[in-house]
This record gives C-alpha cells, structure tokens and sequence, in this order.
C-alpha cells in the first residue's frame, strides 16, 4: 500500500490506543490522519479535510455509529470501513445496508487492517481500461466505462467506489453467469470469497438504485451459483 501521495484517513474511534496504532501505521506510510474521538464533528470533518477513507467505529461517546454512518454516505461517497467489537452478522449486513465499504471486528491485526484500507482505496482510485466498447446499455440504465458515469433514464446515479466495482464487473460480463466466489474475489479481493453478506447486500444496493419497482430485473439471482446482469 502506496500512501506516497499523501492519502487522508479520518479515524472515528475513541480508543487512545486504537487510535495511536493506526494513527503510527498509517504515518509512516506516509498518510494524513485525522481524529475524531467523539464522532460529533465527524461529519464536518468529512467536508472540511475530504479524506478518501473513513476508519469508523460503531462505539462512540457522542453518536450512535450506525447513525454516523448513514450521514457520512448522505454526505460522501467516501470509502469506508467500519471497526467494531460486535461481530454479529445483523450488526455487519446493517453496517453494509448504510453503505460501509467494509467491516472488521475487534480486535484486529495490524497487517490485515492495512491490507483492507489498500483495497477499499483500491476500488476507489482504480481506472481499469475499458474494452472497445465503452458505453454499455442495459434497459434504461447506461454505464459509460471511460467516465465511471452512471445514468438511468438519462438522469446520473451516483454510485459508490464499491458500488461502481460491482457494476462493472457485471456488466463487462453482461449474461454471463458470475458466481459467488468469483464477484468477491474480483470486487473485495483475495479472502473474502466466503463472505456472501456482502454480495447480498452490495446487489440489493445496486436494484434499489438502479432498477425502477414493477420493472423487469436488471440483475438475476441464480440459486446458489451467483449472479449476471441482462444483457440489452
């Protein structure tokens, strides 16, 4: 993990020690940190220093974190990683249905924490080539590869960096079935090929967004292999 060009990381944790070994790992891998340890200004924060990754924890003093959550990704499309001691999977899909990127539990290793901050930064700055054809149609959704523009019905849908990810990923496929292990892999990255919850989560994201009610689906679940997108 590069952080040469001076990447800034929010951390929201109350935590002084938890926030020294981040604060230490990320520094000397040349980042700006920034510190909320309360939560209360960490929404201005995400305006006024614009980092491409929040570290939050769901534990504050000040907010509850699922609610900071939700208004960090009204207000940003910022990568986001949630750090909690809840290990619960209703704790973790709710954490992903307000948009985090990601989620760890305490405690955690160093190494692993840095090793998801570079591929959720990854999924946020990576410009893959796009293939001759760069603008692909599907119903009245529109995905302009060269842009990472995003329209249905002509009128643009902002996506996520992960969001984004997941898109494409089915729609460079478009009609082929994509299973389980290989959307995680290609998306999340190595080790997460198990993690189903996100998958669902992420694709449920991706019909709320994209796919009008009452309308024909745009993205098909085939049981217990995976999933494709329709072709036009």
């Amino acid at each position: 993990m590069d952080g040469s060009d001076h990447t800034t990381v929010l951390v929201v944790e109350d935590d002084p020690n938890i926030v020294d070994l981040v604060r230490s790992n990320l520094m000397a891998r040349g980042m700006d940190v920034v510190v909320s340890p309360t939560g209360a200004d960490a929404v201005r924060l995400v305006e006024s220093t614009s980092p491409e990754l929040v570290l939050l924890d769901l534990m504050l003093p000040a907010i509850d974190g699922f609610e900071l959550c939700r208004q960090i990704r009204r207000k940003s499309q910022v990568g986001l990683i949630v750090i909690s001691a809840r290990a619960g999977e209703h704790d973790k899909v709710r954490a992903l249905n307000l948009g985090a990127d990601d989620y760890m539990t305490k405690p955690f290793g160093i190494d692993e924490l840095l090793a998801r901050i570079g591929a959720t930064l990854r999924r946020s700055r990576t410009v893959v080539a796009p293939p001759v054809e760069t603008v692909l149609t599907f119903g009245g959704v529109t995905l302009d590869l060269s842009s990472q523009a995003v329209t249905r019905n002509g009128e643009r849908v902002t996506l996520t960096p992960t969001e984004y990810a997941l898109l494409r990923e089915l729609a460079v496929n478009a009609g082929s079935l994509l299973s389980h292990a290989t959307l995680l892999r290609r998306v999340w990255g190595s080790g997460y090929e198990t993690s189903r919850e996100y998958l669902r989560v992420y694709i449920g994201r991706l019909r709320a967004k994209l796919e009008a009610p009452g309308s024909d689906p745009l993205i098909v679940t085939e049981p217990r292999a995976g999933y494709r997108l329709l072709p036009d």
